[in-house]
This record gives C-alpha cells, structure tokens and sequence, in this order.
C-alpha cells in the first residue's frame, strides 16, 4: 500500500481497502502466519482523549503481530500537561517508534499530526470529526455480515451531528452506488451538512426522520449510536436528547429476520440489554473485527513505509484565524499553516473540512 498515513478512509482507494480486508480475513484464518511479523517494531499510542475498545483494540493487535507498544492514555502523564504542543509531541515520537496512533478531541488533529511525523500515523478519532478505523471496521463487518455495500438499506440513528464514525461510515459510502440511508435523529442531532454535501451527485437516497418505528421494518442494517454526553455544553442540553431512542425487543418485532445491528460502542442505555441475546445484535463481533481489520492495517502501512522520513519540514506561520470551527486544531494549535481544500464545489478548512466563511 503506497499509503504514508490514514487520517481520513476515503484517503485509501476501493482496490487498496478490499485487499486490507482479504488480509485481515487471513490473519482470521491463519493468526500464527503473523504472530512475529512485526516483531521489533514499536507503536506509539498518543490517545488525548478516554479510550477503552480502540485503543486496546490497536494496542492488541501490534502486540498479536509480534510488535511492542509505547505511549500514553492520558495527556496529562505526559509532557501535554507542562504545555507541550502536538508538532513537539510527534516529532519526538517519530525517533522512537515505527508508527504512531492519536486520538484528539481537536477536529483535525491527525492531519496536523501528519505534517510534522517521520512515521506512518493512524488517526484513532478527532472530536466529532473522522474515525477512519472504525470505519473499517464498521465496513468488513458490513461486508462479512451482507457481502456487498451496495443495495442496502442501512438505518443511523442517535447523535448523528457528534458522531465522527456516523461521519466517517457516510463518506465512506460515497464511493458506493444504490444505497437507501435513514438518517433517524432529532432535529438537533442531524448530520451536520458537510457530510450531506459529499452525497452531491451519487447514486444514493438520503431520507430523513425522527421516527425508528417507521422504517425498521424495511432495514438491512441498524447502526445504533449513543448520545455524546462529552459533546454537548451543558448536563441539561444532554439530557433532553437522551433517552429518545432505545431499540427495545418489541421494536425488533418488525424488523427483518437477517438484520444487522451494529454499535461502534460503549453503548449506554439506547439498546436494551436483553437485545445483546438476539442473533441479529452484531456490535461485539465487530468489535472484535476492528482488532483484525487494524492488525492489517498496522501491517501494511510498517511494510509500505520501511524507512523514516525526515519530519524536519518548514510550513509557513498563518497570518490569521482562518477556520470559523472554534475546536479546530488550526485554532488551537497556532503555529500550523493555512490550509484548505474543495469539496463540492466548497472551500472548506483542510483539517476539520468546515466552510471557510
């Protein structure tokens, strides 16, 4: 794989994806063709933001692929705390790993984490922005579970507007045709319209709702998502959101006999538990092919980049605050440089992808 880094899972092509998951699919098959290969390699976790299933999900398997693990699960055990910046943090990594995985709250911060690295950097989540891994695993999932991605008709509901792997799980299917996507929120916790933006021109349908009862009856896939109680400004914001959606075994009742419910977890309390029993619930099997689908990952990206680069690179200072996202890392992060890209025919920030205004 040509790839240096993985910020974002468009940044990958089709081609390159389906042959990560025939890999990750061999390492299912076959663990003990891989238990050494990365042995004497070194992963640094860099995980500024709580993390169970990721973090020991990536940490588990460089250490299945023979590899160690080096890092920290709270920035302030680490120089952070004394005023660190994130250029200094990752420079200082990049003499001493062989490839690196950040979790930010900042929007962006993996990108900005990748202009100042010698080694491939993996982006674990940043704030309510992308989750290219979960990504993937929310897509081998899909495929081991449907074998397609297409012609599905795939349910998001919760906190769409926060969830950066709702974010991630949609871009992802812009490259995909003939999809039918319910989007259930409340009006408040819609996809933001960045994300509906990329959809411009595709060949599939977006159809809006507050209702889960209306539409679970004709699902393939339920992807079930919590309330971000760390998103929102105030206790009583969160609480007037939460508790709208609980998928309970009475709304089951309706709903296909094959279809797929899929959590990125923790879940909270939007599915009862009595639905882990049913066969249709797959959110621990997909946690689990998330280890396999980033032993792949891992493994590629080490082999695709044997050698490090140089992280010494100069980018001119910004002149302003160019970005109007207040937790965009540009913002926070002053010494970083302008940057923007087009999408749909937008100028948008190149860290976050907000609308430059």
């Amino acid at each position: 794989m040509k790839l240096q880094h993985l910020i974002d899972f468009n940044d990958i092509t089709t081609d390159e994806y389906d042959e990560l998951c025939r890999l990750a699919s061999d390492i299912i098959n076959a663990p003990h063709r891989y238990s050494a290969a990365c042995s004497g390699r070194v992963m640094a976790t860099l995980f500024y933001e709580p993390s169970t299933r990721t973090q020991l999900s990536f940490q588990t398997a460089m250490l299945r692929l023979g590899g160690t693990v080096i890092g920290f699960a709270d920035p302030n055990s680490s120089s952070v705390a004394k005023g660190e910046s994130l250029r200094d943090t990752v420079k200082i990594i990049s003499g001493y790993a062989d490839i690196g995985v950040i979790r930010n709250p900042m929007e962006g911060a993996a990108f900005a984490a990748s202009l100042y690295s010698g080694i491939p950097f993996i982006n674990a989540g940043d704030g309510r922005h992308l989750h290219p891994t979960q990504t993937m695993t929310d897509m081998f999932t899909i495929k081991r579970e449907k074998g397609r991605y297409e012609g599905l008709n795939i349910g998001l509901c919760g906190d769409l507007k926060n969830g950066r792997t709702v974010h991630s799980l949609l871009r992802a299917f812009t490259r995909y045709n003939g999809n039918r996507f319910f989007l259930i929120s409340t009006k408040e916790l819609r996809v933001p319209d960045y994300i509906l933006n990329e959809f411009s021109g595709s060949d599939n349908e977006i159809i809006m709702t507050d209702n889960m009862e209306e539409v679970i009856d004709g699902l393939d896939i339920l992807y079930m998502t919590r309330i971000q109680r760390e998103r929102f400004g105030s206790e009583a914001d969160y609480r007037r959101q939460s508790g709208i959606y609980v998928l309970t075994p009475d709304k089951l009742k309706s709903a296909k006999p094959d279809l797929t419910i899929m959590h990125p977890l923790p879940k909270v309390d939007e599915i009862a538990y009595e639905v882990d029993d049913d066969p249709r619930s797959r959110y621990f099997e997909q946690a689990e092919n998330g280890m396999y689908i980033r032993m792949a990952l891992i493994l590629s990206l080490i082999e695709g980049n044997p050698q490090r680069r140089s992280s010494r690179r100069a980018y001119p200072l910004p002149t302003r605050r160019f970005c109007s996202n207040p937790i965009c890392v540009s913002n926070h992060e002053h010494y970083l440089p302008e940057m923007t890209k087009t999408v749909g025919g937008e100028l948008v920030c190149a860290y976050c992808d907000y609308k430059i205004i």
